[in-house]
């Protein structure tokens, strides 16, 4: 048994008897083939066991790193264990930007379109919308290569990992971008339940936080495009300006967190939540998120405010943002404007498992989907029924690796082999 590795929140031991590092993609491709049961690792920021296996887990991260702009296609090719944080600044140089990104800058981009991770504004997808081809390599170690427009792409892309060991991903890129943001703190319930909508939708990316305690709604994060007048009133919907750095964590240091009050800066530097040179969110914690249709952003959060003590006895803290709708099979916000409601746990599995099924039960009339790659109680009956393209995604699986060689608990439990 190789030494045993763990995920980024330290909850899950991984049971891999061994863990490979590959630093070329003809080794990979070797280890691969010569594998029969195999599951590739990102940067462990999973809370679940979708990365787990009893074969081999090998990680893409010491792979040569590509970085490849294409200013004919406005596209960049990066290698798939490439973090976010460490080629984002890259592209601003050149004069580029990504979409959109998540609110950890530390992940890698592989893992996060598997997953379909995503950061927040009503108008941005989820991370994986950018993806204009992946790179991997497949269940007999051959190099493969997909294609948006391909039949199979839309399902391919939100793999999960079960396809094969994503090497690359080509991005979509736009015009680099300011963005400034400001923090508003203490937003009356009232304030928020009567201008949702309006709050939601009043930057490129906004993001409402919570700790359930029975007070005023804990803060709200505004980033808006640098691009004429940016006036930021001291009152807002109730709320009061921040003047001084907040992290979205109550009990955390300002200072960990990307620059507020205004000033503004590249979107790398202001779009995530956190700096990269820092611990993100609390480091200590488990994650749990929900995803449902916008529209039912006030009865959802007026659903969970009825169970508040139960939430507020294990949370650190909730946030809500926004996500676009798209077309990916197995996104959490497929043909659907979302909100997701993002819950950062206290670090007791015992203690917060009977507090997802109260969620879910509460959530249950507005169809949810959780996030793959964090914790839920949901079962494989209730996602097949809310997920148009299930079935479709079963028999690609199927078909792109029939022997099952990336398979696991975990994707056998929702996609059972037909075999």
């Amino acid at each position: 048994m190789a030494e045993q590795q763990r995920n980024w929140a330290g909850n899950i031991t991984f049971g891999a008897r061994q863990v490979h590092w590959p630093r070329s993609v003809d080794e990979l491709q070797l280890i691969v083939a010569n594998s029969d049961r195999m599951r590739p690792l990102g940067t462990g920021h999973s809370f679940n066991h979708i990365a787990d296996t009893p074969g081999d887990l090998v990680s893409v991260a010491d792979l040569p790193p590509v970085v490849d702009i294409d200013p004919a296609g406005d596209t960049v090719t990066v290698s798939g264990g490439l973090r976010y944080g460490e080629f984002v600044g890259r592209l601003h140089e050149a004069g580029y930007a990504l979409p959109n990104l998540g609110s950890l800058p530390h992940i890698s981009v592989a893992g996060a379109v598997a997953t379909a991770t995503h950061g927040s504004g009503r108008g941005n997808g989820n991370l994986a919308t950018a993806v204009r081809a992946v790179e991997l390599i497949d269940a007999d170690g051959e190099r493969r290569r997909i294609t948006r427009g391909e039949p199979d792409f839309d399902g391919a892309v939100v793999g999960l990992g079960g396809l094969g060991v994503v090497t690359a991903l080509t991005l979509d890129l736009r015009p680099t971008f300011q963005v400034a943001q400001h923090v508003y703190r203490d937003l009356p319930v009232a304030g928020f339940t009567g201008h949702a909508q309006e709050i939601l939708a009043a930057g490129y990316s906004v993001s409402v936080f919570t700790d359930w305690s029975g007070g005023p709604i804990n803060q709200v994060w505004r980033k808006r495009i640098v691009d004429g007048e940016l006036a930021a009133p001291e009152e807002w919907f109730g709320a009061r300006l921040a003047t001084e750095q907040r992290n979205p964590v109550p009990a955390m240091p300002g200072t960990n967190a990307t620059e507020q009050l205004g000033v503004p800066g590249p979107w790398f530097q202001r779009l995530p939540h956190f700096r990269l040179e820092f611990t993100p969110s609390a480091g200590d914690e488990l994650q749990t998120e929900y995803f449902l249709a916008r529209e039912h952003v006030v009865e959802a959060y007026t659903a969970l405010a009825a169970i508040r003590e139960q939430l507020a006895a294990v949370v650190q803290v909730c946030e809500f943002r926004t996500i676009a709708p798209d077309e990916y099979w197995l996104s959490p916000a497929y043909r659907r404007d979302s909100v997701a409601f993002h819950f950062t746990w206290i670090p007791d599995i015992d203690a917060v498992t009977p507090v997802l099924s109260a969620i879910e039960a509460q959530l249950a009339p507005f169809d949810t989907r959780p996030h793959w790659g964090k914790l839920f109680n949901l079962g494989p009956d209730v996602l097949r029924a809310r997920y148009p393209r299930y079935a479709d995604f079963a028999d690609l699986l199927g078909r792109w690796d029939p022997r099952g060689k990336f398979r696991n608990d975990y994707l056998n439990r929702f996609f059972p082999s037909p075999g």
